[in-house]
């Protein structure tokens, strides 16, 4: 297939340097296996509807997971030439059906293994790699305290009720996320537990450097702008 247009997501796994995931808002994914220049169109047995996040599970590059708009979150476990439907949807709440972001997270301190975190029009889920329940993240939750593997904190929360529009997580520190909202970047080195504000402004996209989790670059007020110390001090990047 051509280059794929209306690319509403993208997703990559250092295990397959060339492998890039895109979700499409015409419907269904699209693989590259060469870094772009050809691709592949991969929707057998995937809802219709626009995809609005994809993500690789870490530690398992063909484990691909894709948010259907309205339809909530599928996965494929063969690089996406077959989709299921990760959770029931009796299960489902609303803010379910409907994932902005996805970030697989590969967690070493608290209950550890692979999680799965969604940003939503009301703030930020996560769930086990079983698919077992979605769980809101929110500071002081018992829950959040043996994910992160710290006491509970009733300091420094991310926004409530806020969108998130983009996730992401630091490949070599998989605990420090990093979210785009309205009210600008936010960061976590405690796997959500706790934020701190990086950036005011709109952000739409953001991503990390593999190796250094400080080093992230975003879309920020329709310019690209990027980090080198997590997010304290921002320079700009030369257009595109």
């Amino acid at each position: 297939m051509p280059v794929p247009a209306a690319v509403l997501a993208l997703a990559t796994h250092p295990e397959r340097p060339g492998r890039i995931i895109a979700g499409l808002a015409s419907g269904g994914v699209a693989l590259s296996e060469d870094g772009g220049r050809t691709w592949e169109g991969l929707s057998r047995g995937l809802a219709e509807g626009e995809v609005d996040a994809v993500a690789i599970a870490a530690g398992q590059p063909d484990m691909i997971y894709a948010t259907v708009r309205g339809d909530g979150l599928w996965k494929s476990e063969d690089a996406g030439q077959s989709w299921s439907l990760a959770m029931d949807r009796p299960w489902l709440k609303d803010a379910e059906r409907e994932l902005l972001a996805l970030a697989s997270v590969d967690l070493l301190t608290g209950m550890g293994g692979i999680w799965i975190y969604a940003g939503t029009e009301k703030g930020l889920t996560r769930v086990p790699d079983c698919l077992c329940r979605w769980q809101d993240v929110q500071p002081g939750n018992a829950m959040d305290a043996l994910v992160s593997g710290d006491a509970p904190s009733s300091v420094a929360p991310l926004p409530t009720g806020e969108p998130v529009h983009a996730l992401v997580s630091a490949p070599s520190a998989p605990e420090t996320l990093y979210a785009a909202l309205p009210s600008g970047i936010w960061t976590s080195s405690d796997a959500g537990a706790t934020w701190s504000h990086a950036a005011d402004g709109f952000v739409t996209a953001v991503a990390v450097h593999p190796a250094d989790p400080d080093h992230i670059v975003a879309s920020l007020d329709g310019g690209l702008m990027q980090s080198r110390d997590g997010g304290i001090n921002w320079s700009a990047l030369a257009a595109i």
